[in-house]
């Protein structure tokens, strides 16, 4: 198959595999906001900062930075502690809550549709998937395949 027919195939198949097996939110559901997740991954990286600190990264104001926070803590996604070196400084630190969210948030499949589809198939159709996904994924990380 040429360059050309291997891409199409691509951009036509991943919108029917994504449509069947993309992780969908339950009814009712916390979905954290794109900002509440920025914050998340900006902590997981940073690790803990004060707000202020947050504010001056994420190029927000610090009411709005403090709001957000306050509305991430009320959710268990992170908390706040008092700084063991300066006492008067509280920390904002990404809570096991907020490390479960940004894992789901990672996940773009549903685990059990995935699952189901991967156990229709035959093991070595299962070895060339694997295969395949690998490759594209590698030449897609290669810096020449990016510009």
């Amino acid at each position: 198959m040429d360059i050309q027919r291997t891409a199409a195939a691509v951009s036509e198949l991943f919108p029917v595999i994504y449509l069947c097996l993309h992780r969908r939110w339950p009814k009712g559901a916390y979905r954290p906001t794109p900002e509440a997740i920025a914050v998340l991954l900006h902590l997981e990286g940073a690790g803990p900062l004060t707000v202020t600190e947050a504010a001056r990264h994420m190029s927000r104001s610090q009411s709005t930075m403090s709001a957000l926070v306050d509305r991430l803590e009320r959710r268990s996604l992170v908390e706040r502690r008092e700084d063991r070196r300066h006492r008067r400084r509280v920390l904002v630190w990404l809570s096991p809550a907020g490390v479960d969210v940004l894992a789901e948030e990672r996940r773009g499949f549903d685990r059990v549709r995935l699952h189901r589809a991967v156990a229709a198939m035959s093991v070595g159709d299962r070895r060339r998937l694997v295969a395949g996904m690998k490759a594209l994924a590698a030449a897609a990380t290669r810096k020449e395949t990016r510009k």
